[in-house]
């Protein structure tokens, strides 16, 4: 793997998908801010789930030897953790925080990338 952000982006994207990670979304951000490059948003279906998605992050950056420091912010019980891997920045969301955050509308003008490429 490269080691540049799109394709981590794309990689972990994949990697929560496989652990049924749903509507997964990635957006590229860095034309319109200097938060991080991509956001990748995704909805997981229990608190468990949504600790689970966070390991199965980690875990990916470890083992794929992606150099990147990662910081943890949330709890499962608050329904939302964020994962900030610097120029990546991960969104692990509840369907019900991401209903009321709804993030991809406050960043509609961010291009959305697919995971295909």
């Amino acid at each position: 793997m490269r080691n540049n952000s799109k394709d981590i982006a794309i990689f972990l994207a994949s990697a929560l998908n496989d652990k049924k990670a749903k509507d997964t979304i990635i957006l590229n951000i860095k034309k319109i801010s200097f938060i991080a490059d991509y956001f990748i948003i995704t909805t997981a279906q229990s608190q468990v789930h949504l600790k689970t998605l966070s390991r199965t992050v980690i875990e990916k950056i470890k083992e794929s030897g992606i150099r990147r420091n990662v910081n943890y912010e949330g709890d499962p019980s608050t329904g939302w953790i964020l994962l900030d891997c610097g120029d990546i920045v991960i969104h692990l969301f509840t369907e019900e925080k991401r209903d009321y955050y709804h993030l991809e509308y406050i960043w509609h003008e961010a291009e959305k990338i697919s995971m295909k490429e």
